[in-house]
């Protein structure tokens, strides 16, 4: 198995970014006729932290994905890093190319060990 990290061009400062989760999003309620005590805290899966990125990456975050499931998995390791998991290095030549196919240099897979 081959992971890497997805690096997309930040809309702002045009520097290579990846989405990291620094803290899980915790979620609760609000009742109309009485306090609910309850919280949920869960972090983003590899797909929903892509698309929060929209407007703050200069590609199209929805089309990202397409193109990555298409060649692999987005996950979140260890609860803080995106990273693409291939199962071939065929797969990771592949995606590669789709993605400087589609995205030019506005996004790039690195390997991580």
């Amino acid at each position: 198995m081959i992971r890497a990290k997805l690096w997309f061009r930040c809309a702002a400062m045009h520097d290579p970014v990846t989405p990291i989760i620094v803290k899980p999003a915790i979620i609760s309620w609000d009742a109309k006729h009485r306090q609910v005590d309850l919280t949920i805290e869960r972090a983003f899966k590899g797909d929903e932290l892509i698309m929060r990125m929209k407007g703050w990456v200069t590609t199209d975050v929805k089309k990202v994905v397409e193109v990555v499931k298409n060649h692999g998995f987005i996950k979140v390791l260890d609860d803080r890093d995106l990273v693409v998991e291939l199962e071939t290095e065929n797969d990771y030549q592949a995606l590669s190319r789709d993605l400087a196919e589609h995205f030019h240099d506005q996004v790039d897979l690195e390997k991580i060990s």
